[in-house]
């Protein structure tokens, strides 16, 4: 391990500050750690350089308002570094820190869990066989207040959280702090890509123009791993409600609790007919609100009965408008008396009565929860030897959160359009139940209305929920699919034009 120049004395100051006031925790604002690494990729084993430290974002003064912690990973001997593609990845919340896709995804380590994704003590890391460090270096990124980063006040001031805390403002700051990266690291000529997960698919959506019209920053690629889209999620409505019904017919499917007619069949079979009936019937049928006539209601109850494995008088109970809440709580109630995960509907957890129209809690973040955050302090502090006695913020305090003036899906067409270079992946598990694949996919078709780009789009799906990497043959799948992505979006010598 070796600090690089002039960060050092900083991190010195910090620490002798620290052993004269012993009461302040602090981090140093900018500073870097560096370790050498090895791991074996698909059978070929290369070394890589870890780098990870904090990086201010400073106000139109220049004076620091805050100092975001990152990750930055580079393999070893690569003779041309500017053609090398840049992988700059962001978890989501709003309020996570970059730790899930970090530790579990793309990195060159893997936290222990086992086949399936289920915690297996004791905690700690693996070396990841199927990174994408073989194929692009990767840095991850903590917003403010997630992770180790932290937002800075001024002295007998409070902090102000507007300039973070919102859509805008967090594209806005993250986009100057990138530039600041790209520029420090030298990687203006690399091909860059964003990926960001749940919320971090509004988040890199925004600010693939952010970076484009604000810092001159073109991208070859934009990755949405089950993307949170806010313009359906929290609009509710017909369109909102009924997209959520192929994800029932997936959860049910793997919970064996659909009709045998589709239970037999594998779940890509039946996930097209269930696709088919939302768009064609259920939206129209909700659309229509207590004027539907009576035989419509009927028959589309017992369809989505059919389709969802709850019981038609329910569904007639709740309007044909069944909340994901419900569905979790109510999906097993008579087979085993379970309720199912939101985030990965493969979870069980036990409530603590029967009756009720939610779970009490989520059953696969507990789960997570119980390897991810051992993992993350031991990998940083001990592999990566950053030393510090400040919490790692799992979720970090970002709210309130100002969701208004979202035009991210809009951001996302315009840099499209004025960047023929710009693809996007879409990935989604089909068991997630907080952001579903139907959902990643509507958003999909949504973000170009005139079909011009469609070409330039590709959805993957997974047999797993939220972070469909948990399970090691999706991410191996996973993993493909995104090198595969680069590899292909990354070509040299090619102009950029219609």
């Amino acid at each position: 391990m070796k600090m690089k120049p002039p960060f050092f004395l900083a991190l010195l100051s910090c620490a002798v500050l620290g052993s004269l006031n012993a009461q302040n925790r602090s981090l140093p604002v900018d500073t870097t750690v560096v370790t050498q690494h090895g791991v074996t990729v698909n059978g070929t084993a290369f070394t890589y350089t870890a780098e990870t430290g904090t990086q201010p974002v400073w106000d139109e003064n220049g004076k620091p308002i805050a100092a975001l912690h990152y990750t930055y990973y580079t393999r070893n001997n690569i003779k041309d570094r500017a053609s090398r593609p840049l992988l700059i990845s962001f978890n989501g919340g709003p309020g996570s820190g970059s730790v899930w896709m970090h530790l579990a995804y793309t990195g060159p380590r893997i936290l222990h869990i086992d086949d399936e994704g289920y915690p297996v003590q004791p905690y700690g890391v693996d070396q990841n066989p199927y990174s994408v460090l073989d194929a692009t270096d990767i840095v991850y990124v903590n917003p403010a207040n997630t992770g180790y980063s932290r937002t800075i006040p001024e002295s007998g001031k409070e902090v102000d959280r507007e300039k973070f805390f919102g859509i805008n403002a967090d594209t806005k700051y993250l986009a100057e702090w990138l530039s600041t990266f790209v520029t420090r690291h030298n990687r203006w000529r690399s091909p860059k890509y964003i990926i960001g997960e749940s919320y971090g698919g509004t988040r890199v959506m925004g600010l693939s123009l952010a970076l484009q019209d604000q810092q001159w920053m073109y991208l070859n690629g934009v990755i949405m791993v089950s993307p949170a889209d806010y313009q359906v999620i929290r609009v509710g409505g017909p369109v909102s409600e009924a997209l959520n019904l192929p994800y029932f017919t997936a959860a049910a499917w793997y919970q064996k609790a659909l009709p045998a007619a589709l239970q037999q069949k594998d779940l890509l079979e039946i996930l097209p007919e269930s696709e088919a009936f939302t768009l064609n019937t259920l939206i129209p049928a909700l659309a229509k609100g207590g004027f539907i006539p009576d035989a419509e209601r009927e028959a589309v109850a017992e369809k989505m009965a059919y389709y969802s494995g709850l019981g038609k008088k329910e569904i007639l109970d709740l309007n044909l408008s069944v909340p994901t809440s419900y569905f979790w709580k109510a999906l097993l109630r008579d087979r085993g008396g379970y309720n199912i995960g939101r985030l990965d509907s493969r979870y069980l957890g036990i409530d603590k009565t029967l009756s009720g129209t939610r779970p009490d809690y989520s059953a696969e973040l507990t789960s997570w929860l119980h390897s991810f955050t051992p993992a993350i302090n031991f990998y940083l502090q001990e592999e990566l030897n950053f030393k510090t006695d400040m919490k790692y913020n799992m979720f970090g305090p970002v709210h309130p959160w100002n969701n208004e003036n979202d035009e991210t899906r809009d951001n996302l067409r315009q840099a499209m359009a004025q960047n023929p270079y710009l693809n996007v992946l879409v990935q989604s598990g089909y068991y997630d139940g907080a952001t579903t694949y139907f959902n990643a996919k509507y958003t999909m078709w949504q973000v170009d209305p005139s079909g011009r780009m469609k070409d330039r789009f590709e959805f993957k799906g997974y047999r797993s929920g939220h972070m469909m990497y948990l399970r090691r043959e999706d991410l191996k799948q996973a993993n493909d699919d995104l090198r595969s992505f680069i590899l292909r979006t990354s070509t040299q010598l090619e102009s950029a034009k219609y």
